[in-house]
């Protein structure tokens, strides 16, 4: 593999088309049960089947997540679905538990295997287990420092593979395992269906005192005691690939097509700069960093991996420096078809993002298809105009322009 793997989340089908078609060698998703998103849009059998050729055609691996923390009850059917997708060719199932793990190795030894992240390995000994199970790979614990991850490395089989998130929301619970989401909503973090509840304003109450809730300030906005950044890893991809890790990850299959898309445009182009030199890397680091701060994001450090993160929680919500506008659906010379997502106006500055680069250009006329009335701006989701372009462009690019619904970033 030259230098390291690119894995994007795909938690349907146009979020895994904008992985592969933006870059990604590799992407994840998961099956309608058993994957740890229940809330996503996943894969049935017939989309899997859709989703692997389209993947395998493109070169890319589609890996499968099987982490869900089953029960007895659930073990027969998880056997049964990893080895159908075994047999339709999934490159490999991500999977957590320990039981389910050892029970796959014996009873569907066609299936490669990976470690979750939400097994926790922090050390050898436990990787070393795992490789004993025929672990292929281990999805680092995401506690663990890039000191301790190179010592780790140093000390377990060279056949077993390294991998480690570098972008994306991040969790106030070890590597996931949290139970917060049980017991304040009722709906199992570990069964798919975590309602986020560390994402939720808290306020204090005194227990001689009931009804005078004390907010603890933190800012204007509130009070997000448990919401924990992002990770943001883009400055120091050097960094993880000297500790002998093998694939980048990059958080979000609950994320958008286009969130998806930006991110790993982002991720791809900083890869291939730092596999030609890691000076060519560093020069272009800022304009990199710049776009992500264009796509929906909270704000962001380093997660474990210089340390404990600073600041470790507080990220109060979602902020982005331009707002996704469209997405272009046709192109004749000097105009492109836009399925409108977000109100835009004649005037506006406005980038295209493709898997070649980042266009500029202003909107100097919008005309509806409908009808061909040509009109000021547009403003209704789902609807479609032409504009005149002449920046490079083609079906499948994303449209974005100023910001007029949300936070800018600082």
């Amino acid at each position: 593999m030259a230098g390291m793997e690119l894995l994007s989340p795909a938690g349907g089908m146009e979020q895994l088309k904008a992985a592969v078609r933006f870059g990604a060698d590799a992407v994840y998703g998961g099956l309608t049960r058993f994957g740890l998103r229940a809330s996503a849009e996943n894969f049935d059998w017939q989309s899997l089947e859709k989703a692997l050729a389209l993947v395998h055609k493109a070169g890319k691996r589609f890996y499968l997540t099987l982490n869900i923390l089953p029960y007895d009850d659930e073990l027969g059917q998880l056997e049964q679905d990893a080895r159908r997708a075994a047999e339709m060719g999934v490159d490999a199932a991500i999977v957590s538990d320990l039981g389910a793990f050892a029970m796959l190795h014996k009873r569907v030894p066609e299936l490669t295997l990976h470690v979750s992240t939400q097994a926790n390995v922090m050390n050898a000994e436990a990787a070393g287990v795992f490789a004993a199970l025929g672990a292929k790979r281990i999805v680092l614990s995401r506690e663990l420092s890039l000191e301790r991850i190179q010592e780790l490395r140093a000390l377990i089989p060279d056949s077993v593979e390294l991998e480690a998130f570098a972008h994306g929301a991040m969790c106030m619970a070890h590597s996931g395992r949290c139970m917060f989401s049980d017991f304040l909503a009722g709906r199992g973090g570990n069964r798919g269906a975590c309602a986020q509840p560390c994402r939720w304003e808290y306020t204090v109450l005194e227990a001689k005192r009931p009804d005078e809730p004390i907010p603890v300030m933190e800012d204007e906005r509130g009070t997000y005691l448990f919401s924990a950044y992002d990770l943001n890893m883009l400055s120091h991809l050097p960094e993880m690939q000297k500790t002998g890790i093998c694939s980048i990850k990059i958080e979000g299959r609950m994320k958008t097509a286009y969130y998806v898309a930006g991110v790993t445009h982002a991720y791809r182009k900083a890869l291939d700069l730092l596999n030609e030199s890691e000076d060519k890397y560093r020069a272009a680091l800022p304009g990199l960093q710049e776009d992500l701060l264009k796509i929906s994001h909270r704000r962001s450090n380093t997660g474990f991996y210089f340390g404990a993160p600073q600041p470790a929680s507080g990220a109060e919500g979602f902020y982005q420096n331009m707002e996704f506008s469209g997405r272009i659906v046709d192109r004749t010379d000097g105009a492109v078809l836009v399925e409108v997502k977000n109100r835009f106006h004649v005037g506006d500055p406005m980038e295209i993002l493709s898997p070649g680069g980042i266009s500029a250009f202003t909107v100097t006329r919008i005309v509806r298809e409908d009808n061909k009335e040509e009109v000021d701006f547009v403003s209704v989701a789902g609807q479609r105009v032409w504009l005149d372009v002449d920046a490079p462009a083609e079906a499948g690019d994303y449209l974005r322009g100023p910001n007029r619904n949300h936070r800018m970033e600082g």
